[in-house]
């Protein structure tokens, strides 16, 4: 099977349990929720999506012929850090309309722990180390266990309690950015609060300009 990936970039994880954490992103092209083009946002089940995941002209991007071959690519891109195990972090657009257990293995043999940011509306493949789920009001969620569910706050129709007999270790809110990301922030903040088993999660990368 061949890939499509917009981007293969060394970076920071700005989210979730792993904030702080050096990692590889490989960024897959395509999502089921949105086409990726601003033309069709408004259309999209998903509408606040703010990340670039149309083609495959990000650093390190391209059409990778199998699993070994971009397995390799995300291994240069790391580099020859041997002091800690490396984490690729497979995101997109949606991952899980490409990323298959050929793929984590090849990732894993590379020497990764592999990770997913996925919305749940497909199952993930049974090798994978790390699972976040982070659900979209109007989508179906199927993939309901893993270690983290990132609920993107507020959303109309998606109340964070009904997520939390789900089979996850760790339920982050993340307020939802643009027009109104002051107001989303405090109301996210006061959630928190209201509700302990839920704990905020603010997207650090971008307050330090990281990509």
């Amino acid at each position: 099977m061949s890939y499509a990936v917009k981007e293969i970039v060394r970076t920071i994880q700005g989210e979730g349990v792993y904030t702080g954490r050096p990692a590889v992103f490989v960024r897959f092209t395509g999502c089921n929720l949105w086409s990726g083009r601003e033309t069709d946002r408004q259309a999209a089940i998903c509408q606040f999506c703010d990340t670039d995941f149309l083609g495959t002209d990000g650093p390190g991007g391209g059409q990778f012929r199998n699993a070994s071959d971009l397995a390799e690519a995300a291994q240069r891109v790391w580099g020859g850090d041997n002091f800690t195990r490396p984490l690729a972090v497979c995101t997109g657009g949606e991952p899980l309309l490409q990323l298959d257990e050929p793929l984590v293995a090849a990732l894993q043999n590379a020497g990764f722990e592999v990770a997913i940011e996925t919305n749940g509306t497909r199952l993930a493949p049974a090798n994978v180390d790390w699972i976040c789920v982070s659900p979209k009001a109007g989508a179906e969620l199927r993939l309901k266990r893993g270690n983290e569910l990132k609920l993107v706050y507020p959303q109309a129709g998606l109340d964070p309690g009904q997520f939390e007999s789900l089979a996850f270790d760790w339920f982050f809110l993340q307020p939802m950015t643009g027009e109104q990301t002051e107001r989303n922030t405090q109301l996210t903040e006061n959630y928190c609060r209201a509700h302990p088993r839920w704990q905020l999660s603010m997207q650090t990368h971008k307050l330090l300009g990281l990509p």
